[in-house]
């Protein structure tokens, strides 16, 4: 009996991609989680073992434990479900990135406002064919945007399209 064939990543959030937005790929979640679980454990680690500590309480230690799985967990989850609930899209007009569930956040950058465009790839990304876009705008309160967890052809793609438009509008 034959599998059917494999859905292309873009196609697990069919509301998402109807109305033009891209998902990220999946296999970033799970950076975005280990990072957000480290970045949670550190301070939730140390409050739980400095306070009970300072109030003379005998297992202390036991409390840092405590803090430290929970912000493990916790992180994890927040990192992970934060890089699910981001998208992408881009069209003639602006690249637009939409963020959250409960609180989302949508920053559109006309690309008329785009000054200079940032591709970075750490190891891991590399290895996991991950990169980081960062789109550089005119003006200086929330003068950049990047996109962290793209897969790498779609991050050249949106750099090349974006410098393409660029160099279109400087030669006017």
């Amino acid at each position: 009996m034959m599998e059917p064939p494999a859905l292309p990543e873009a196609s697990l959030h069919p509301l998402e991609t109807n109305t033009g937005w891209q998902p990220l790929p999946r296999r970033g979640a799970v950076f975005a989680a280990v990072g957000s679980a480290i970045g949670m454990a550190i301070p939730l680690t140390l409050a739980a073992g400095i306070v009970p500590l300072a109030f003379h309480y005998a297992h202390w230690l036991l409390a840092g434990c405590a803090g430290l799985l929970v912000g493990l967990a916790w992180g994890a989850w927040f990192g992970w479900r934060r890089h699910r609930l981001t998208f992408w899209r881009l069209d003639e007009q602006a690249l637009g990135v939409r963020r959250g569930h409960l609180w989302q956040s949508e920053s559109h950058v006309p690309i008329s406002r785009v000054q200079h465009l940032d591709l970075g790839r750490g190891p891991l990304q590399r290895m996991a064919g991950l990169a980081t876009l960062t789109v550089h705008t005119a003006g200086t309160r929330m003068n950049t945007v990047a996109i962290a967890g793209l897969a790498l052809a779609d991050a050249e793609r949106l750099r090349d399209r974006l410098a393409r438009q660029l160099d279109h509008d400087d030669a006017l």
